[in-house]
C-alpha cells in the first residue's frame, strides 16, 4: 500500500512551487503590513564606527503599487540574476569538454582505478573549501561532480547532492580569509570597538578551527553520501548500457594536449595574481590595501572576471583534447559543441525566472530583515550566559539563514546585537562571528531563498530518469541529513571551545 501511495503521489513541479511561494509571499506581506509589523535593531555605522538604531517595516505588496513594482522589475531581476549568466557562460565551456570526449576520458581515467569512497572524499573536500572562489563554485562544481559520478558508472544525482551539500555545509568554513569573511570581520570589529576601544581582531583568528572543520566536514559529507544518498538513489537506469571506456592512443594524445595547455593556462593565471614578481600581479586590484581585497574585492578581476576565466579554461581543455584525439575536425564542430550543454535548457530558464521573481519579491517585503532584527532583539533581551546563550544564539542564527541567506546583510543586522551580548557575557567577538558562520553551514542549503538553490534543482531535474520532475520538498529532504549532522558537529565544537578554552586561531579564543 505504501509503495502504491508513493507511486501515485502528485509531485509539485518546482516551477509551480515557486509560483505558489510568490503568491503566498505577496499575501503574507499584505497581512503583516496591515498589522504594522516592524522591528528595531542596533546596526554598526561603518562611517562613525558606533551603533545606531534602525527601524524596519514590513512592506506590503498586496496593493496596486506593490503589484506594479513586481511587474515592472521582474524582467530586470531575471536578466540580472547572477546564477543565470554564470550558468550559461560556464555551460558553454563544459559543453565542448563533454562533447569532445575530454570529460569522459579524464573522469573515467581517474575513477577506474580509484575506490569510490576516495573519489567522493576528494570531491567532498574540494566542495567544502570551494567557497574561497565565491558563488562560481556552485555553477562549476555541481555539473562537474555529476559527470564524475556518471562516468564512474554511478548515479549522477548523488554527485549533484554531494556537491551542493559540500558547498553549502562548507560555506562558513574558510581556511583562507574570503571577501565575505573580510566584510563580516569588519562589522565584528566595529561592534567590538563600540564596547572596547582597544579591541583588535587578527586575520588568522579562526585558522585552527577552520582547518579542523575542513577535514571533519569533508569526511562527514563523503560518508553521508556513500552511506545514505547513494543507496537511496540506486542505479542510474539510463546509463546502465554505457559502453566500457578504453583509453587508446588517440585519447591519450588528446589528454596530453589538453592537460598541457591546462597547466600552462593555470600557471599564467596564478603568476598574474602574485604581486612583486617581474610583470606579475596584473589581475590584482591595487586600489585595495590588503592582498585578500586585491584578489577577492568587489571590483577585483577575480570577482568580476573569474567566470570567464574558468570558461576559457574549459574551452581550451576541450578544444585541445578534441584536436589531439581527432574528435574535433573543423571549426563548425567547435561551434556546435559550444552549445551542446545548452540543449534543452528551456525549462531551466523558466525555473530560474520564477526563482528570481520569488527571491526579489521576498526581499522587497523586508520580511527577512524584520524577522532577523526580531531574533536579534530576542537574544539581547534573553539575559543568558554560557552554554544556554551559545545554544540559543546558534538556533536563532540557523533560523536567520533560512529567511535571510545573505551573510553580509544578516551580520550587518546581528553583529550590533550579538557581539555586545557575547562580550558582556565574557565571550569574544570572534566567537560570536564563528557561531554565526557555523549556523549558516547548517541551513544555507535548505532554503529556496538562496540564489543558487535553483541551480541544484535544475541539475537534479536534468538527470532524472524518465523525465520525472524533482519536487522542491524532495530536494530539501536530500540535503537534510547533511544539515542535521553539521548542526550536531558544530554544536559540539562550539561548546567544547567554550568549556575547554582552546584557541580558535592566532590570538583568539571563545572566552575573553
Amino acid at each position: 500500500m505504501s509503495k502504491r501511495r508513493k507511486r501515485n503521489r502528485i509531485i509539485l513541479h518546482p516551477i509551480m512551487a515557486f509560483a505558489i511561494l510568490i503568491v503566498g509571499t505577496i499575501i503574507l506581506s499584505g497581512i503583516l503590513g496591515s498589522l504594522g509589523i516592524s522591528a528595531n535593531y542596533n546596526s554598526v555605522n561603518t562611517v562613525r564606527g558606533d551603533l545606531e538604531t534602525t527601524t524596519v517595516l514590513i512592506n506590503s505588496l498586496l496593493n496596486l503599487s506593490g503589484l506594479k513594482m513586481i511587474f515592472r522589475t521582474s524582467v530586470s531581476n531575471f536578466a540580472s540574476f547572477a546564477p543565470l549568466s554564470m550558468l550559461i557562460i560556464t555551460l558553454i565551456g563544459i559543453g565542448i569538454m563533454d562533447k569532445s570526449g575530454f570529460l569522459e576520458a579524464f573522469f573515467s581515467l581517474v575513477t577506474q582505478k580509484t575506490s569510490k569512497f576516495v573519489v567522493t572524499l576528494v570531491l567532498s573536500f574540494i566542495t567544502v573549501i570551494a567557497s574561497i572562489i565565491g558563488d562560481i563554485s556552485f555553477i562549476m562544481l555541481i555539473p562537474i561532480c555529476a559527470l564524475f559520478f556518471k562516468y564512474g558508472k554511478r548515479n549522477p544525482k548523488a554527485g549533484i547532492i554531494m556537491a551542493f551539500a559540500g558547498l553549502t555545509c562548507g560555506t562558513g568554513i574558510n581556511i583562507f580569509l574570503s571577501s565575505i569573511d573580510a566584510s563580516l570581520l569588519g562589522y565584528t570589529n566595529l561592534a567590538a570597538l563600540s564596547l572596547d576601544a582597544t579591541y583588535t581582531i587578527s586575520n588568522f583568528a579562526f585558522i585552527f578551527i577552520m582547518i579542523l572543520m575542513t577535514i571533519l566536514m569533508s569526511i562527514l559529507v563523503a560518508m553521508i553520501t556513500e552511506k545514505i544518498i547513494v543507496p537511496k538513489l540506486g542505479k542510474y537506469e539510463i546509463e546502465e548500457d554505457h559502453e566500457e571506456f578504453y583509453l587508446d592512443k588517440k585519447k591519450k594524445r588528446g589528454l596530453i594536449f589538453s592537460l598541457t595547455i591546462g597547466v600552462i593556462y593555470i600557471l599564467i593565471f596564478v603568476y598574474n595574481i602574485i604581486p612583486g614578481l617581474p610583470l606579475s600581479g596584473n589581475l590584482l586590484d591595487y586600489s585595495q590595501t590588503l592582498y585578500i581585497d586585491k584578489l577577492f574585492g568587489y571590483n577585483s578581476f577575480f570577482n568580476q572576471g573569474f567566470v570567464f576565466v574558468i570558461t576559457t579554461f574549459f574551452f581550451l581543455c576541450g578544444l585541445f583534447y578534441g584536436m589531439g584525439a581527432g574528435t574535433i575536425k573543423n571549426n563548425q564542430e567547435v561551434c556546435n559543441y559550444l552549445g551542446h550543454s545548452l540543449d534543452g535548457i528551456g525549462s531551466t530558464l523558466v525555473l530560474i525566472f520564477f526563482a528570481s521573481t520569488f527571491i526579489s519579491v521576498f526581499r522587497a517585503t523586508e520580511i527577512g530583515t524584520v524577522v532577523t532584527a526580531s531574533i536579534g532583539n530576542f537574544i539581547s533581551n534573553a539575559n543568558m550566559t554560557g552554554i544556554p546563550l551559545i545554544l540559543t544564539a546558534f538556533l536563532m542564527c540557523i533560523i536567520v539563514t533560512i529567511i535571510l541567506p545573505s551573510p553580509v546583510q544578516a551580520w550587518s543586522i546581528l553583529s550590533g546585537v550579538l557581539v555586545p551580548v557575547f562580550m558582556n557575557a565574557g565571550l569574544s567577538a570572534e566567537f560570536a562571528q564563528l557561531l554565526f558562520r557555523a549556523s549558516e553551514c547548517v541551513t544555507y542549503g535548505l532554503t529556496p531563498l538562496m540564489a543558487y538553490y535553483v541551480i541544484y534543482i535544475a541539475f537534479l531535474s536534468k538527470y532524472s530518469e524518465d523525465e520525472k520532475p524533482i519536487s522542491l520538498i524532495d530536494s530539501i529532504k536530500d540535503i537534510m541529513p547533511y544539515g542535521g549532522v553539521t548542526a550536531l558537529v558544530w554544536i559540539t565544537v562550539l561548546v567544547l571551545l567554550y568549556v575547554i578554552g582552546i584557541p580558535m586561531g592566532i590570538g583568539a579564543s571563545a572566552i575573553l
